[in-house]
């Protein structure tokens, strides 16, 4: 009677262990607060003249805003987004106007934020969606 107890009493606790480790190794689609930087455009890797301009947004939960660099101009708004559906709006905000090299670059990558519905993450990707399109944009975290 005693070993049954103790067989009982490891399998619980190993069936414990079992669902701790399962819930800590779900994956996150909170895409807040992290910097994204830019490596695809309309399924294309992005080539810049560049590099140091690579485009990058990040997205502050505080007056849900974005901000970034479109390449060599910043750019920055507001958002709205619903986690639970993996949809996200940016909304017409703000951009300097400099010259730049990769210009059509630039103009690329904020027509892409701007026109996205949806988002999804993937590890350390994200992309961002227009309805089920293919992807407008593919980010790695920075």
């Amino acid at each position: 009677m005693k070993n049954l107890f103790y067989y009982l009493s490891a399998l619980l606790i190993m069936v414990s262990f079992v669902a701790c480790k399962t819930t800590t190794a779900q994956k996150t689609t909170d895409i807040t607060g992290k910097t994204w930087k830019l490596t695809e455009l309309n399924g294309k890797p992005i080539q810049l003249k560049n590099p140091k301009n690579n485009p990058y947004f990040k997205l502050d939960m505080n007056g849900m805003r974005y901000e970034g660099k479109a390449g060599c101009n910043g750019l920055g708004g507001t958002f709205e987004i619903k986690p639970d559906m993996m949809r996200i709006k940016f909304n017409q905000g703000m951009s300097t106007m400099m010259a730049c090299e990769d210009l059509d670059i630039e103009n690329q990558f904020t027509k892409a934020i701007l026109a996205a519905d949806n988002y999804f993450v993937n590890g350390n990707t994200l992309t961002l969606n227009k309805a089920k399109m293919a992807p407008l944009a593919k980010f790695v975290l920075e």
